[in-house]
């Protein structure tokens, strides 16, 4: 009894010490509050480790950046730590309050990388991959997104298809892989893969996409990181992820940028002083009396200054954990060429809650973007630099509204045939106004199975749809219109695409056996569907034009891709890594026999830092060797049927005469049944390193890429087809390549921080087939590189085994002894006494053989400073411009008096040499892309925002050898290029 009162009286101490050493405790802890931000956006992070230093006490971020922490006695040190930023340590202050701004970390920063159908750690990834985010985009007046990409990455050329508002670029992966095909990669927004076809009534089908709501880019440019998405990835594939919301805080993002575009360079022209010495010298009595007594630059009436305003509005934040971010975007912008204009609004909508103590997690994109746009009649370009400049631009004439024109009275309109109108009044009298719109969108599901939460579902379900509409009108006064009537007309074209994607995603640590694994297999639908609507034809009044009924009101093209995919990583040790991806498409494109294809892919790694000789080393921080092989598909240019025997309607001039009425009938189209995938085979090694604690980071990687089973137009044998050509599959061609991708930080110091990247990239293309029969001798290869001006049929380049595709393929100039080349005299190749097209030669090629892009950042205090430079060395470009205007018959050769080039001074050509390789110049170039200077104003309004200014240079300057232009030319020939001008900026962010 006693011994059991000693232990109640025991425990009842017992009791008392505890609950008295709990109340002492809970007396001497003080509870820290506050928040954590990123230093560059001013949003705030969650998920930040928040630690008390010396101790295990410690918390994480909320959604919106906030954290309370419990710290005995209420000091000493915090350390916040997060992925991808960079450590900070900070004292608690007196008010136990603390704010911080994390700064990003270059070396660590996208730790977890968007990859095709979610995403993998950096560490693990086993194939060439590369990741740009918002800090390093192109910066000024943006129009599409891919101009923020630009010489950011290696293997990755990126050319401006013109000066146009909007117009957008041609993106180019490792060069390519196909011929006849497309060569444009896979884009893939959120989740949702996109059609990259041309919306009627837009330039570009990325103009819709606000840049303002990207957050990253991610380029897939190997095999083994692009076969997951099977028949569409042998051109590779760029990921675009917009900006998610954050829960917490409302907060209220503005930026504005205000520009003002000048035309940096005119075509070179006769002046009206030279064209009259010309005429007074060679002309007739009847052509010196054509001459005018006016001194007209016809290019400065047809270029203006043109003015852009980019405004954004963005609020984000969270309504009882329901994260959300709301955007609005006004883009207003006309161009240099008078008349051409582009507005746009677009707005986007994301909600990205979390439901069952975060197992589902719910993401809602929705991107809208409507566009009014007056498109400039880029007929006046060419007219510009070939109109007299010795002609007025207006007469007291009622006709043709007022406008100067060449006027012959024995023809019905008043005009002189076909050729020369007035420039100005080209783009004054023609109205091409479009008003296109285009929605994007998916509702993505994740759910973490309870019972087992290494396991994944995902279910996206997507689409893209879009409506292109506009009408063409021109006045019945206007010289563009020889018969008078005028034209109003209209298109029309609606687009519904639809995409459900479901997998199941396992990722598991196995520390036994120091495994992880990563394991993915799904399902993917897509359905592409795009209904043309076809008119007849009206007048400026409003008649319709006989005969101009269309047969059928509208067609509906349509296509199938149903898919199955799996993808493993396998990481044993963090030292050994295996990546194996196959994907299955269907494609309705096809018929039964090659409806299906198979799109494997295998990666190895070996992390050679983790191993023991190298875990300790000082020196070296990172270092990653990679390997890969996989294959690829393409299944674009054959049109939706490619494999079915088909009926079209003839062309007017194969009709059929029944009494006194031709019809137009018909007739069966080519009939390929045995057409199948385009196939990219991709070898890949790479090598990844950094030094100095990641102060000095790259990557060099050699690719082999062999695509077989080219889909290309080629003549059929008579009798063996409906149609004279058809698209099959034949010709086998190589790309190989080196790339090099180097990131210094040269100076980080909390005051002043200097960082700069340079990339390279080599690529060799050949040609090693292109016939059914392998490198037939009697298959000189296809022309391709239309040459403006003279006949019909005359091209610059050809497409033939043991050649790059684009090569120049022309005659061999001669030249007398002072260098001039002499006209009409070229080498006669075969020794026949004959110049004919079997003395084209093979010359250069006009893909560059070497790509170069440098981006500098530089930061002090609160001043910012960062320019963008590239560089293409060993293309070459056909001068069209000389070779088509440069010769006295283009003054003298018609009816009326015309400007010429300069060029005719130095060669002084009588006539045309279209076929002349002395117009192929050497066009490698080196341009400073951008100029950006910038200040921060720090924090603003009692603290509670933040104010930044920017000014911007665009298109600063270019260094080359090039006589023409611009040595920046996509299709290789440079005739009536649209300028791209210079753009200066000035611009405002204010974050709240």
């Amino acid at each position: 009894m006693r011994i059991f009162t000693f232990i109640v009286k025991l425990n009842l101490l017992l009791l008392l010490f505890l609950s008295t050493t709990a109340t002492l405790y809970a007396q001497q802890t003080v509870t820290v509050t506050g928040a954590v931000k990123s230093a560059f956006d001013q949003l705030g992070i969650p998920g930040v480790s928040v630690l008390l230093k010396g101790s295990a006490i410690g918390t994480v971020t909320n959604t919106d950046g906030s954290f309370s922490l419990k710290v005995p006695g209420g000091s000493g040190v915090l350390i916040f730590t997060f992925i991808g930023y960079k450590t900070e340590e900070v004292a608690i202050p007196q008010s136990r309050v603390l704010n911080v701004m994390l700064n990003e970390d270059a070396a660590k920063l996208n730790e977890v990388v968007v990859v095709g159908y979610g995403t993998t750690r950096k560490q693990d990834l086993t194939g060439s991959v590369a990741v740009v985010t918002a800090k390093d985009f192109q910066k000024g007046s943006i129009t599409t997104p891919e101009q923020m990409l630009s010489g950011k990455v290696s293997g990755v050329a990126i050319t401006s298809n013109s000066g146009q508002p909007g117009s957008g670029s041609t993106i180019r992966i490792r060069g390519g892989s196909s011929l006849s095909a497309s060569n444009d990669p896979l884009i893939v927004i959120d989740g949702v893969l996109l059609e990259n076809s041309v919306i009627g009534g837009a330039s570009n089908p990325l103009s819709f996409i606000n840049p303002n709501d990207i957050e990253s880019f991610t380029v897939l440019k190997d095999a083994s990181a692009a076969a997951i998405y099977g028949a569409r990835a042998s051109n590779g594939v760029l990921i675009i992820t917009t900006k998610k919301g954050l829960a917490g805080e409302l907060k209220i993002g503005f930026n504005s940028v205000n520009s003002i575009t000048k035309l940096g360079k005119q075509v070179d022209v006769l002046s009206a002083d030279q064209l009259r010495e010309i005429v007074n010298k060679n002309g007739s009595a009847a052509q010196k009396e054509q001459l005018g007594q006016f001194n007209t630059n016809w290019q400065d009436l047809i270029y203006q200054d043109g003015f852009a305003s980019d405004n954004n509005l963005s609020i984000s934040g969270g309504i009882k954990n329901l994260p959300y971010r709301l955007s609005l975007g006004y883009q207003n912008q006309s161009g240099v060429l008078r008349t051409d204009k582009l507005e746009k609004t677009s707005a986007a909508v994301v909600f990205n809650p979390t439901f069952f103590d975060k197992h589902l997690k719910l993401d809602i994109n929705l991107k809208g973007s409507v566009q009014q746009a007056r498109f400039a009649n880029q007929a006046a370009i060419g007219a510009a630099v070939s109109f007299d400049p010795t002609q007025a631009v207006y007469t007291n004439r009622p006709d043709f509204n007022g406008y100067w024109e060449w006027l012959d009275s024995s023809t019905p309109s008043g005009l002189v045939n076909l050729v020369g109108r007035n420039p100005l009044g080209l783009l004054q009298q023609r109205e091409d106004r479009s008003n296109p719109y285009r929605s994007i969108g998916n509702v993505q599901l994740d759910y973490k199975f309870h019972f087992l939460p290494e396991l994944r579902a995902n279910l996206n379900m997507g689409y893209d749809v879009a409506t292109g509409k506009g009408t063409v009108f021109v006045n019945q006064n206007a010289a563009e219109q020889i018969n008078r009537m005028g034209i109003n007309n209209r298109y029309k074209q609606n687009r519904a695409n639809t995409l459900v994607d479901f997998y199941l995603n396992y990722v598991k640590e196995f520390a036994s056996i120091k495994s992880r694994v990563d394991a993915t297999a799904g399902y993917s639908y897509n359905d592409y569907q795009t209904k043309f609507y076809n008119f007849a034809d009206f007048d400026a009044n409003g008649n319709k034009i006989a005969n101009s009924d269309p047969d059928f009101p509208f067609n509906t093209p349509q296509n199938r891709l149903i898919s199955y995919f799996a993808r493993l990583n396998y990481n044993y040790d963090e030292r050994f890594l295996l990546t194996a991806t196959l994907r299955r498409d269907g494609s309705s494109r096809f018929g039964p026999s090659y409806k299906y294809g198979y799109f494997p892919s295998v990666a190895l790694a070996w992390t050679l830092k983790n191993e023991s000789f190298l875990k300790d080393n000082k020196l070296i921080s990172a270092l990653k060797l990679r390997m890969s092989y996989g294959i690829t598909g393409q299944q674009e240019g054959i049109g939706n049927y490619g494999y079915l025997s088909t009926y079209g309607l003839s062309t007017p001039n194969a009709s059929y005469q029944f009494g006194d009425t031709f019809y137009q009938m018909y007739r069966p189209t080519a009939y390929i049944p045995d057409i199948k995938w385009e196939e990219t085979a991709t070898t890949n090694i790479g090598l990844d390193a950094g030094i100095l604690n990641n102060r000095i980071t790259g990557s060099l990687e050699l690719y082999r890429r062999k695509t077989s089973d080219l889909l290309n137009q080629i003549p059929q044998p008579a009798g063996t087809n409906f149609s004279a050509t058809a698209i099959i599959n034949v010709g086998d061609m190589l790309n190989e390549g080196v790339e090099l991708s180097l990131n210094f930080v040269p100076i980080q110091r909390p005051d002043f921080e200097w960082n700069f990247s340079l990339n390279a990239t080599y690529n060799k293309n050949t040609i090693t087939n292109l016939t059914v029969i392998p490198n037939d001798p009697n298959y000189k290869g296809f022309p391709s590189g239309t040459i403006a001006g003279g006949v019909s049929g005359q091209y610059a380049f050809i497409n033939a085994v043991g050649a790059p595709k684009s090569t120049f393929n022309l005659l061999q100039q001669v030249y007398d002894p002072s260098g001039k080349p002499i006209e009409g005299i070229y080498v006669d190749q075969n020794g026949d006494g004959l110049i004919t097209e079997n003395d084209l030669t093979k010359g250069k090629s006009a893909d560059p053989k070497l790509f170069l892009g440098f981006s500098n950042n530089m930061t002090y205090k609160k001043w910012n400073l960062s320019f963008t430079m590239r560089a293409n060395l060993g293309n070459y470009l056909y001068n069209n411009s000389f070779s088509q205007r440069g010769n006295l018959t283009q003054v003298l050769g018609t009816a009326i008096l015309l400007n010429a080039s300069p060029n005719y001074l130095v060669t002084n050509f009588k006539g045309q040499q279209l076929l002349s390789d002395y117009y192929v110049e050497n066009a490698s170039f080196l341009r400073m892309d951008n100029v950006n200077l910038g200040y921060k104003f720090g924090t603003i309004l009692k603290n509670k925002a933040s104010l930044q200014l920017n000014a911007s240079v665009q298109n600063v300057f270019v260094i080359t050898k090039y006589k023409g232009l611009d040595p920046e030319v996509p299709s290789g020939v440079d005739n009536n290029l649209y300028p791209r001008p210079r753009v200066f900026s000035l611009g405002l962010n204010l974050n709240y």
